[in-house]
């Protein structure tokens, strides 16, 4: 075992938590209010290489590893939420079913504008009547001519009104999923209301509907009826950057409330010198790290090709639970100022919410970590 980064996953943290603490945390409340994602910053995060993170520097990407976009997501995290899982979703989602199902020739054809940020990737799997269980997805494809017709509404998608490419996954029989390729100025397909959310609020999140989408049998990703099998593996990668993002959002309560404590005085002293803050700050302080060792571990898993199922949903569901919980303590820690819009530790408790339920809720992470003890 060898926990230290080598030079270049040190390189990456580096240049990103720069960023981060420079150009995303400064503005992380604005955007919030704003409610708004800030397209503007698009060519700052294609730069870095944060919107082709783990794609082949052939086609464009930045080329980083399954524990480079953990590293480099818990460090956009750090700085805002809400920019951390638009790119989270941009890259493992919408990206990832490209980079697994996708062909030579459609990976040359849609993948390097993507990875260049020239437009963002969404992701279009759930539905009204379809969330944990996707297999029940209700939008249809029916082959048509040389080409599908697509019909259906799909919900809660990220980017789902600023995307530039949609990766749509439609029936094609009952519970026989297929995925394809949208572009945005494809006839009939159209972003409906940007949905209204307790947090993350500058990631752009709709409904997206698709009425007579007419797309070529050249943008069928994979084998027709047989893309639930990608979206699960595309959902396992996406767990460990959901857990990365988890820590990132904890770490920058946990630092948060540390700063605090060391500067505000009660009972004549600093609230660090007293021993219930000392308590709470160690238990944060261990279960940020056992965050990240998970999150990392996972991500070794996949970067060897060894089994990382299991590893992924462990380290979401510890990740995203106890980042909640470290938020709730720093919201403790500064007492009626943890309540205001003033401090980020407000904002971050809202946007941390979320990992408890996106890419898989911590009833289905249980579920899966469950069934595997009890097959062995």
């Amino acid at each position: 075992m060898n926990f230290k980064l080598d030079d270049e996953h040190l390189l990456v943290q580096r240049a990103i938590r720069d960023f981060a603490r420079e150009r995303l945390a400064p503005n992380a409340r604005r955007w919030d209010e704003e409610e708004r994602f800030p397209l503007e910053l698009v060519p700052e995060l294609a730069e870095l290489g944060l919107t082709g993170i783990t794609v082949p520097t052939e086609l464009g990407g930045a080329g980083f590893d399954v524990l480079g976009n953990a590293i480099a997501i818990e460090e956009v995290a750090a700085g805002d939420g809400s920019i951390a899982l638009s790119v989270a979703a941009h890259n493992g989602l919408c990206l990832g079913h490209l980079m697994l199902a996708g062909s030579d020739e459609q990976r040359r054809r849609f993948v390097p504008r993507l990875a260049a940020g020239e437009a963002l990737g969404a992701w279009a799997l759930t539905e009204p009547s379809a969330g944990s269980d996707a297999a029940a997805a209700q939008t249809k494809a029916v082959r048509e001519g040389d080409g599908w017709q697509l019909n259906g509404t799909k919900q809660f998608i990220t980017n789902g009104s600023i995307a530039g490419l949609y990766v749509v996954i439609a029936a094609t029989a009952p519970r026989q999923l297929s995925a394809f390729v949208v572009e945005r100025d494809t006839a009939g397909l159209r972003p409906g209301k940007t949905e209204k959310k307790l947090g993350l609020h500058a990631s752009d999140t709709a409904v997206v509907h698709l009425d007579n989408v007419r797309v070529p049998a050249t943008q069928l990703l994979g084998t027709p009826g047989q893309a639930f099998r990608d979206v699960k593996q595309v959902l396992d990668k996406g767990r460990i950057g959901i857990a990365a993002l988890a820590v990132g959002l904890a770490r920058a309560a946990f630092e948060y409330a540390v700063g605090y404590a060391r500067t505000r005085e009660q009972f004549g002293q600093p609230l660090a010198r007293h021993g219930a803050i000392q308590q709470k700050l160690a238990d944060m302080r261990v279960k940020l790290e056992a965050s990240r060792l998970l999150a990392h571990r996972a991500a070794w898993l996949a970067d060897s090709g060894q089994e990382f199922r299991v590893a992924a949903s462990q380290a979401k569901l510890f990740a995203s639970e106890s980042a909640t919980a470290i938020a709730l303590d720093a919201i403790q820690i500064l007492g009626g100022y943890g309540y205001l819009r003033d401090h980020p530790v407000e904002r971050i408790l809202r946007d941390v919410k979320l990992m408890e339920i996106g890419e898989g809720t911590s009833e289905v992470q249980r579920m899966v970590i469950a069934r595997h003890e009890l097959s062995a």
